[in-house]
């Protein structure tokens, strides 16, 4: 039979002293004597009371829980970059309240009013395909809330934010396909709008231009992120009779599925058509040929993420928003190489 859970009621009944008096032994405070704070912390661990870490925390207004909204579930790195936090917030004692938002502003707006009712500290947040406004972010910020972003993130947030240097390694990407002996690579490219994509587009054009390749605006589509969105764009190309020596996709789905409609319309990969992904997701070594890609530093990346929002928790004074830029590498494999 369970043992009675013992509350700070029955100590102040057991002791006959008031609830107030023991909560001022626990919380160790100025105005109650020595010998009673002695004998209060004596019967409680005699009689085995814990105190409610929840009640505690509310009395200090905080919540030791962090909201987190990302775009997807589905794929590897959003779950990736979340055990990289958790590692750092378990060891604060802070717990993780996990949400997505489907790809979906509606969506998105919803479940930051759902972190907001539910008394979070702070609120990490990396935006889905669809956000273009951040008001409701930046208002957040002003009533006090402590927010970080990263990944898929918008410089007119006002907030740290913690980024992999898409740009660098979308121009190695690219260079990549050049130094393989591509010379007519195409970039299939996440919703232009998202920060991401701006950065990995500069890439891949300051690379065609350091080499002096032909680009022009119909080398770069807008084609989503998934991997139908792939198909879709490389369907397109063969259908206008199009068909690069070279694809650098801004996501290994865009990649799996422009090498899906190559191999499916009688084109080799690398030999007809050499394709480089990025992110490094599950499915690179499961597609055949395996994909060539940029690998993220994702369980870093949320490392860093849970360090940021701690310092914004734990700073008595207001702090300047930052951005941390990660590296990566890139994983050679059969798509681009011969």
């Amino acid at each position: 039979m369970r043992a009675k859970h013992i509350t700070i009621k029955d100590l102040s009944r057991i002791l006959n002293v008031s609830v107030s008096t023991i909560s001022r032994a626990f919380n160790d405070k100025s105005d109650i004597r020595k010998e009673t704070r002695k004998l209060v912390l004596q019967k409680a661990m005699e009689l085995g009371y814990r105190p409610n870490p929840m009640a505690r925390n509310l009395q200090k207004q905080i919540s030791k829980n962090i909201g987190i909204i990302v775009p997807e579930l589905i794929g590897s790195f959003f779950p990736l970059v979340i055990s990289g936090m958790e590692e750092v917030f378990s060891m604060k004692g802070y717990q993780m309240l996990i949400l997505s938002s489907y790809e979906s502003f509606e969506k998105e707006l919803e479940r930051i009013k759902t972190l907001e009712d539910s008394m979070v500290d702070g609120i990490i947040i990396s935006l889905s395909r669809e956000t273009k406004n951040v008001d409701v972010l930046n208002q957040l910020i002003q009533t006090g809330i402590p927010l970080v972003t990263f990944n898929r993130t918008n410089p007119d947030i006002k907030a740290p934010r913690i980024i992999f240097d898409d740009y660098k390694w979308a121009l190695l990407a690219t260079e990549h396909l050049i130094i393989e002996g591509c010379n007519n690579i195409y970039h299939f490219a996440l919703p232009f709008h998202l920060s991401i994509s701006k950065r990995r587009i500069e890439g891949f054009k300051k690379a065609m231009t350091k080499y002096c390749k032909h680009c022009n605006d119909l080398q770069i589509i807008e084609s989503g992120i998934s991997l139908e969105d792939g198909r879709k764009t490389m369907q397109i190309l063969i259908e206008q009779s199009i068909v690069p020596d070279g694809i650098f996709a801004s996501s290994d789905r865009l990649a799996i599925g422009a090498i899906q409609v190559l191999k499916e319309n009688g084109y080799k990969v690398p030999e007809d058509c050499r394709v480089m992904g990025f992110s490094e997701s599950t499915l690179a070594t499961i597609i055949e040929p395996q994909l060539s890609t940029v690998t993220q530093p994702t369980k870093e990346m949320g490392k860093k993420t849970a360090e940021m929002m701690i310092r914004l928790l734990e700073s008595e004074v207001a702090l300047e928003p930052e951005t941390i830029k990660l590296n990566g590498k890139i994983k050679v494999r059969q798509s681009t190489r011969v």
